[in-house]
């Protein structure tokens, strides 16, 4: 989907909307400023794909007495238990429209559909059950214009457990002691990573409850823990797998090691370990860059992890490529360094500053591929936003993998 004028970069995704079938929702979008969605549109497709019906735009920026009311959609979530399209977006009303204003203001929406998100039968912010919890205090520890809570970005992907419970990755903006939005680590913004665990009520609403905090140490990931993405290991233990990053006032000269994080829960979401680097099989660490990653469960059972190595200490957000595939032990959950292979990578020509990040990745029913939602932004020179939406497919049955593992 090529962009439609320079300086504008196209971001498309898309999810099946039906238990079985070839039926598609897509979302795609126009950005051309950091962490602000020009406008997005909605789109439907009954044939995998192939074609689609006219987009309908999703309202993503609305003036307000008191700011611009910012949407950033994360894409739609088919719930395999019960058959319905949970669709989620994290919005907030910014004073003076500027994106780390959302560090105080935003909070996670949700929409549920029973029609392959046609039409919606509950629609509204995600609110823990209980009195003491409204749209103005959503969730323990978090009260708007004060912190946050927020979906990173699409690979921050929900998942069902065995038990029907849907779990919602998230990120909360810290709090300091008054209570308000604090940045201990110095870098661009700080968060704990959560999951909200979700069960269905009579009338398809979602009972909601955030799980305990996965808090990262401002001492070794300067910006906290962020974009959580979740996988089921064999024993069904949860991974959580992070995005972390070195720089700021408190690490000027990158001395920190820029890594992959992550996390485990033995009781469904409720409560974590302490974030620790992720490793290799043979316990070795490995170089990440500030991205964001996504766990993909295959229909051959086996667990993967797409995401950007480089092969030295990054300085934050950079390298960001190549972008690289691999698959989880189903028991240790660590990443098998032999199964690791590149997607793409930066290309003649490409400036350093090129991106391969903020994807989407899903199993394509037909093909069994796993195809990743990319844009290759910054190829043309820093700060140039003008990028296409691509898809890539990576056929599973060609990787490097250790074969089918059982999950629950």
């Amino acid at each position: 989907m090529a962009s439609p004028r320079a300086g504008v970069s196209v971001h498309a995704v898309s999810s099946y909307t039906r238990p079985e079938g070839a039926a598609l929702v897509g979302y795609h979008s126009e950005e051309s400023k950091s962490d602000l969605i020009d406008i997005c549109w909605k789109r439907f497709s009954d044939d995998n794909g192939t074609t689609w019906s006219e987009p309908v735009p999703f309202k993503t920026c609305e003036e307000h007495a008191d700011g611009t009311l910012r949407r950033h959609m994360r894409g739609s979530f088919l719930d395999p238990a019960s058959g319905r399209l949970i669709t989620l977006w994290t919005e907030g009303v910014l004073p003076t429209d500027e994106p780390l204003e959302g560090m105080r203001h935003y909070a996670v929406h949700y929409a549920v559909s029973v029609d392959g998100g046609r039409s919606d039968v509950v629609r509204g912010p995600i609110v823990q059950a209980g009195a003491e919890f409204s749209p103005e205090h959503p969730l323990p520890g978090v009260r708007r214009g004060r912190n946050s809570a927020m979906i990173g970005d699409y690979g921050c992907t929900p998942l069902t457990l065995a038990d029907g419970t849907i779990l919602v990755p998230c990120q909360i903006s810290t709090a300091g002691p008054d209570g308000t939005y604090w940045n201990p680590g110095g870098g661009y913004t700080f968060t704990d990573a959560a999951v909200i665990r979700g069960r269905w009520k009579p009338d398809l609403s979602i009972a909601w409850e955030l799980s305990a905090l996965v808090a990262g140490d401002p001492q070794r990931s300067t910006r906290g823990m962020i974009e959580p993405t979740l996988g089921v290991l064999a024993d069904g233990r949860l991974l959580m797998v992070m995005r972390g990053s070195n720089s700021g006032t408190k690490d000027p000269h990158y001395d920190l090691p820029g890594h992959r994080w992550h996390s485990v829960s033995a009781d469904g979401g409720r409560t974590w370990t302490a974030p620790e680097p992720w490793t290799y099989d043979d316990g070795q660490t490995f170089f990440s860059p500030s991205s964001c990653s996504q766990l993909v469960r295959h229909s051959s059972g086996g667990l993967f992890w797409i995401g950007n190595i480089c092969p030295r200490n990054p300085h934050e957000n950079s390298p960001r490529y190549p972008l690289v595939i691999g698959e989880v032990d189903p028991v240790t959950g660590r990443l098998r360094r032999e199964s690791v292979v590149t997607i793409d990578d930066r290309r003649p020509g490409e400036a350093a500053s090129l991106t391969l990040s903020n994807f989407f990745a899903r199993e394509d029913r037909s093909s069994r591929d796993i195809v990743i939602h990319i844009f290759r932004l910054f190829a043309r020179r820093d700060g140039d936003w003008t990028a296409d939406a691509l898809l890539h497919r990576v056929a599973v049955d060609a990787l490097p993998v250790g074969g089918p593992a059982a999950a629950p």
